[in-house]
């Protein structure tokens, strides 16, 4: 522990005498347990890169960091595995107080929310962290309050049906407030964290507006802006090249025996491209419905293959195992970073059908939409 300790200060005392700009992070944590540890991280999915961090002082439950700006931008800070919060990395000094370890008999994934005591840029990003926040606690009262009126429902494809449309309506009030907050506050770097989280295309005039005041107003705004638009530009190049009708992309995988495989191995069926992991339930409860059509399927034209993204192999193999799937089966040893760059997916399940040509036929469809997408293939 003393080495660890004294190899953080040394970088700190090393990069303070390279003149590296540092932001000092501080705060209270009201409830701990040993070696609790708060820490400075900033995600470049699906990577995590811990900038710093501090164990929080068992005696007076306080926490001081100095986390290096080596990129202006937006990071998180993380209160040990609790709570998290989005802030902005730049040149403000911020004090940051959590409550820390969940002390209800019944522990539940709901944080409180968080306050950052900052400067102008993070106070946009407390606006933003809240209007995220209570967009969740809606989404938690709606789905309570439909489950507990079940009973009033004509059935429970109807429920959810109604609980669909009021998360619909949560999803055009956030949408509709971050237009308000990019509007008036495009005079802060931090408003590039709301234009990063819009859609460029169906918001184009304002976020080119929003840009075109802050390149005016901060002088360290435009590398970030031109990058954001190169980042747009290649997004849709990328889009593009997984459009329905392109030419499916090929890639390697491992199979359940270890041989490395290609998806153009099993071109020339209709062929059903299932991404996946153990981890994920709405994977696992699209399983069943998968095997239905399978098993209504010719397996001489048509070829079902599911690729885990499992970081850990062992896991994939239990989850397989665990699940019997009949069709093909394979593993992307890199946790799925190249193929989800390639195909252009952070959410999984994420299932295509391609047809008999190798091109994409459907994207992201799910149970009796995969069986239409097959049979239309099929009759293409």
């Amino acid at each position: 522990m003393k080495k660890s300790i004294l190899a953080v200060i040394l970088l700190t005392l090393n990069l303070c005498a390279q003149g590296q700009q540092m932001v000092n992070v501080k705060g209270h944590v009201k409830f701990i347990s040993d070696g609790f540890k708060v820490s400075a991280v900033r995600y470049v999915y699906p990577d995590k890169i811990e900038l710093a961090s501090a164990l929080v002082d068992p005696n007076t439950h306080a926490y001081s960091m100095n986390v290096p700006v080596e990129e202006i931008g937006q990071i998180q800070i993380v209160c040990d595995k609790w709570q998290q919060v989005n802030v902005w990395l730049e040149d403000e000094n911020m004090e940051i107080d959590f409550r820390g370890v969940d002390t209800a008999k019944v522990r539940i994934n709901n944080p409180p929310y968080v306050h950052i005591k900052g400067g102008r840029n993070n106070e946009l990003m407390n606006l933003a962290n809240y209007l995220s926040y209570q967009n969740y606690q809606s989404m938690i009262s709606i789905s309570q309050s439909t489950f507990k009126n079940k009973d009033k429902f004509a059935s429970e494809e109807g429920r959810q049906a109604v609980t669909t449309a009021l998360y619909n309506g949560l999803t055009d009030r956030e949408n509709a407030t971050k237009r308000y907050l990019v509007e008036h506050y495009a005079d802060r770097n931090s408003v590039l964290f709301l234009i990063n989280r819009m859609n460029y295309d169906k918001n184009k005039q304002l976020i080119d507006e929003a840009l075109a005041q802050l390149r005016a107003s901060s002088p360290s705004a435009s590398p970030m802006i031109d990058r954001y638009y190169q980042e747009q530009k290649e997004k849709k190049e990328r889009l593009e090249r997984v459009s329905v009708g392109s030419k499916a992309p090929d890639f390697s995988f491992q199979n359940e025996k270890g041989k490395t495989k290609l998806l153009s191995d099993y071109l020339g069926k209709v062929v059903v491209l299932d991404f996946w992991a153990s981890w994920c339930g709405p994977c696992r409860a699209e399983i069943p419905k998968m095997k239905k059509i399978y098993a209504d399927m010719d397996n001489k034209k048509v070829e079902f293959l599911s690729v885990s993204i499992d970081s850990k192999k062992d896991d994939w193999v239990k989850a397989m195992t665990e699940e019997a799937m009949a069709w093909k089966q394979g593993w992307v040893p890199d946790a799925g970073k190249e193929v989800m760059k390639t195909y252009m997916f952070n959410g999984i399940p994420f299932i295509l059908v391609i047809d008999k040509d190798g091109k994409i036929f459907r994207k992201n469809v799910r149970g009796e939409a995969i069986r239409k997408a097959i049979e239309e293939a099929l009759g293409k």
